[in-house]
């Protein structure tokens, strides 16, 4: 069920009935010459869309803008600072227990949100208020991520393209594939910027020229539905396990 096409008195219904909602989050950041600027906040809305329809869940509008800051050198790309990320997640996820939802999954798409996700969530469950947790789509099947490609990014690799060549192939430059692998790196190590254990690099300019990493050429479509349909499972998996929890016992445990 998604929020924005239902009206007051059905959604009046889903909230006598279930507490649980699942909140889409992503960037809008260079994913170097053959992704959109939208990769994130669409693979983020569609696993969340899906999962929804499946389990008859409540999906909630995309959060399409996050914490970026470490792509600006690229053209067009939008952030937000860190602390207003917070704030604006925090505030949105208040507003859903004003009318019921006890628990949410941030379903996220970009690395750059996940340790701030994490701190909204330790916030609103140290209120004893809600319980919501963050879902990162490739972390949820990390040994097919492995198994389907030989150097897989992270960022604008193969993992990424071949999901937007299933979910939205139009918008992939085909003909830009070999220019972002040969343009970026095969990953951070080949970058040369983590010295003696310390990571020396603050930006992916730091990294590679073009912003990607991995080999974009050994992505496929049929990849990127296969990971679909694992990652979509995972995630359904996840609501009926939250949902089937008693709300007192996500709380924070009592002091000894």
């Amino acid at each position: 069920m998604y929020i924005a096409d239902e009206t007051w008195p059905e959604l009046g219904d889903y909230f006598s009935d279930e507490s649980l909602a699942l909140v889409p989050l992503g960037s809008t950041e260079q994913h170097g010459p053959h992704l959109p600027l939208a990769t994130d906040h669409l693979i983020a809305e569609a696993f969340a869309r899906e999962a929804a329809e499946r389990t008859g869940y409540l999906c909630t509008p995309t959060i399409n803008v996050g914490v970026s800051p470490h792509h600006r050198q690229f053209n067009g790309t939008m952030w937000v600072d860190a602390p207003q990320f917070r704030d604006y997640v925090e505030s949105f996820t208040r507003n859903l227990t004003y009318h019921g939802i006890d628990r949410v999954i941030y379903v996220n798409a970009h690395g750059g949100n996940i340790e701030h996700l994490r701190e909204v969530g330790r916030r609103l469950r140290d209120d004893e208020e809600l319980y919501a947790i963050e879902w990162m789509w490739n972390d949820s099947i990390p040994e097919l991520v492995d198994d389907l490609f030989a150097q897989n990014g992270p960022h604008g690799g193969p993992k990424e393209t071949a999901m937007i060549q299933h979910l939205h192939p139009h918008l992939v430059r085909d003909d830009q594939l070999a220019a972002a692998r040969d343009g970026g790196v095969p990953d951070v190590e080949a970058a040369e910027t983590i010295k003696y254990g310390s990571r020396t690099f603050y930006d992916a300019a730091d990294n590679t020229e073009n912003g990607v990493l991995g080999d974009q050429t050994d992505a496929t479509a049929e990849k990127g539905a296969r990971m679909f349909e694992e990652a979509t499972d995972q995630l359904c998996q996840l609501c009926e396990w939250l949902a089937d929890q008693r709300f007192e016992n996500l709380m924070p445990k009592p002091h000894v």
